[in-house]
């Protein structure tokens, strides 16, 4: 049974920092893409950043220069680094995890929150 297991979230002040991580287990397929979504209250959820197990990495317009993703294949870890956090950034965070063969599954969830 494949799990996601999201860490890091908490409550920030603005320009502050964050890092999210995110543990994928209990598939022997490889993994395709692994990403961060967020959904803040009364919006829809979005695409934060991606990344494939090449490297290829895709950020929303929004978060570019501020965030970075990153992935360790041999740990199935995707990891996200969030610099210069703005209140419009608070949001729960779902981790995505895409394999090869078997589908694709979210985590749980981990509250971002930005505020003085």
């Amino acid at each position: 049974q494949v799990q996601v297991v999201e860490s890091g979230g908490g409550l920030v002040q603005p320009g502050g920092s964050l890092r999210l991580s995110c543990a994928a287990s209990g598939s022997n397929f490889n993994i395709i893409t692994m990403g961060w979504h967020r959904q803040a209250p009364g919006k829809q959820r979005e695409l934060v950043a991606a990344i494939t197990g090449g490297g290829t990495t895709n950020y929303a317009d929004s978060v570019k220069g501020r965030f970075t993703i990153s992935r360790d294949n041999a740990k199935n870890t995707v990891h996200l680094q969030m610099n210069s956090l703005k209140p419009e950034d608070t949001a729960v965070y779902y981790c995505l995890i895409q394999y090869i063969i078997g589908g694709t599954y979210w985590g749980q969830g981990t509250q971002v929150t930005v505020s003085s």
